[in-house]
């Protein structure tokens, strides 16, 4: 018998151990989840607790519990980086080799903003790495003067404009990152993503950037796992960042999210009311944007438990044809020197109320058996450029 839903959710950011190699990216003895535990004087996370996290590590304030109904384990990332698109890709069966190309330490080179600027008819300011807020406080009274363009990057491979809507439409600032992602198409320049960072607001205090940001990503290097659901038939539903992270290819419903709680409302409103055939992949970026990326380990931990008790919420709903996934994509220590992400081993709890004999599992060696699974569980076929492949332990007991 397969599962016929299966819910997948990535809590952005939320790594659980430095791997071995973890030196190299200078990331050594980090831990997302046992810092920020600690830093909180423990965490009350029942739900996750209830699948086995204690067995993966002692996080203060978890205890030991038998969890039939849920496997746990841990996934190493076999692509060389610790970033938002190689390790959501690798999870769908990408092996990236290379990491995407930064400009953290020098901003973008001349050449790519006299491009931007001759193109877009704007000026650009900025461009250097800094935290989307406090660049507003220092750029956003003169961007709104002159209509220029706030340019800015930060530790992930990303180029973001930030306009005030007042000065730079809204269509005109995403035809403007269009024209920027065309640029960034060239080898020596190819970030990830270029980000439009829109916002309002008279002065620096109170500008406030708005939902309507939008990412535009390179599509995945090769056929995903999520070409394959949707060439089989399957559905495949997008909920946050997943459809700008695959820059849409293999999706066949995507879902727009403002925050981390919107994400878990809509992902169980899916659960209770939708009948679908296929995956639901969720993204919960909060975790990642407001918390680690800021080094707030207090905010970090209650958006945790915030999750946590979400989370609960959604159990009700997963019945004995579903299987839910958690997971993470990379780690982003907020107790960590810096403002990067961190290279760490992710999470992985499998719960379905089919299971009845679940605990602890074996470490993988790539995040891709997420996506290898998921194709054994419905029978499809893989293509000769996936790595990883299924745990059979997590198809029905």
């Amino acid at each position: 018998m397969k599962f016929k839903r299966i819910f997948l959710i990535v809590m952005d950011s939320v790594g659980i151990g430095a791997l071995d190699d973890a030196a190299r990216f200078h990331d050594e003895n980090t831990n997302t989840w046992l810092h920020t535990a600690q830093r909180c004087g423990g965490l009350n996370v029942p739900t996750i607790e209830s699948f086995g996290i204690h067995d993966l590590c002692p996080i203060p304030g978890t205890e030991s519990k038998k969890h039939p109904h849920a496997y746990c384990q841990t996934l190493r990332e076999k692509s060389n980086g610790k970033d938002t698109l190689t390790g959501h890709w690798e999870m769908m069966g990408l092996y990236t080799p290379h990491p995407l190309v930064t400009f953290t330490d020098t901003g973008f080179p001349e050449e790519l903003i006299d491009e931007l600027e001759k193109r877009t008819g704007r000026k650009v300011i900025g461009n250097y790495s800094e935290s989307g807020t406090v660049i507003l406080t220092r750029l956003g009274e003169e961007q709104t003067r002159d209509g220029s363009l706030i340019v800015y990057t930060s530790a992930d491979s990303v180029l973001q404009i930030a306009a005030n809507t007042a000065t730079v439409p809204l269509e005109e600032l995403y035809r403007d990152c269009e024209i920027a992602r065309e640029i960034t198409m060239k080898p020596e320049w190819r970030v990830g993503r270029v980000i439009a960072r829109p916002f309002v607001g008279t002065d620096k205090t109170n500008f406030k950037r708005t939902s309507d940001r939008r990412d535009y990503s390179l599509s995945p290097s090769g056929t995903t796992v999520l070409d394959l659901l949707k060439e089989s038939g399957k559905d495949v539903i997008a909920i946050g960042k997943i459809h700008d992270i695959f820059n849409g290819v293999g999706i066949t419903e995507s879902i727009h999210t403002v925050s981390n709680e919107d994400g878990m409302d809509k992902t169980i409103a899916i659960a209770k009311e939708k009948s679908f055939d296929g995956l639901c992949f969720v993204n919960l970026v909060e975790f990642d944007s407001l918390y680690g990326h800021r080094r707030d380990p207090i905010g970090y931990g209650k958006a945790i438990e915030s999750f946590d008790k979400r989370l609960g919420q959604l159990l009700p709903y997963i019945g004995e044809e579903d299987l839910l996934l958690v997971t993470a994509d990379h780690g982003n220590d907020p107790t960590h020197t810096g403002t990067d992400h961190t290279r760490e081993r992710v999470p992985l709890f499998s719960y379905s109320p089919a299971y009845t004999n679940g605990e602890k599992i074996s470490e993988e060696e790539t995040f891709a058996v997420i996506g290898q699974t998921i194709l054994a569980n419905f029978g499809i076929p893989a293509s000769d450029n996936l790595i990883g492949r299924p745990v059979h332990r997590l198809l029905r007991d």
